[in-house]
């Protein structure tokens, strides 16, 4: 179904409806009734005539319900408790002032790497305390394997070896 529009007074004109004039020039007009094509043929304003579509919108008639600006809702951050932190004690957060906050992290800092410094220091000297202790034990070991060598060489000394005859083999 071609629903066409008025040339005069901008209505909808439905099928079996209306009137076409075709000028000589070639150009067509649809009309919806006798009126409007009177009106166009007396070349009478559409936008002067008032009961007109074209009329009716540039003056702003017919408009029943005024259109209101439409309001848009503005999103708002909803703040809410997380575990292990309050509400209040987040939102004091949010509110300090960017100097307290960066001193915050610098003493933070500062303490992080103080507590690193001292776990090093402290590995370092255990780490000493057990060189020494293995050392120690080190230097005990050698004594020992030196005392040992020592007692061999005296034991062997003091028992003479005594040769014997070959008990295999001739020898003339």
């Amino acid at each position: 179904m071609k629903v066409e529009l008025c040339h005069f007074s901008g209505a909808k004109i439905l099928p079996s409806r209306g009137k076409k004039y075709v000028r000589v020039d070639g150009k067509s007009f649809n009309f919806l009734n006798g009126k409007c094509e009177r009106s166009f043929m007396m070349r009478r304003n559409p936008r002067k005539t008032s009961w007109t579509v074209v009329y009716r919108r540039k003056n702003k008639k017919g408009s029943v319900e005024e259109v209101v600006k439409k309001r848009s809702r503005r999103t708002t951050k909803a703040y809410r408790p997380i575990t292990g932190a309050t509400l209040e004690s987040i939102l004091q957060k949010r509110n300090q002032k960017p100097e307290v906050r960066k001193a915050q992290r610098e003493e933070a800092i500062r303490a992080a790497k103080e507590k690193a410094t001292a776990k090093k220091k402290s590995k370092i000297q255990q780490a000493q305390k057990v060189c020494a202790k293995l050392h120690l034990h080190i230097l005990i070991c050698v004594c020992l394997q030196l005392a040992q060598k020592a007692q061999m060489k005296q034991n062997l000394k003091s028992q003479k070896i005594v040769k014997g005859a070959r008990s295999s083999g001739k020898r003339f």
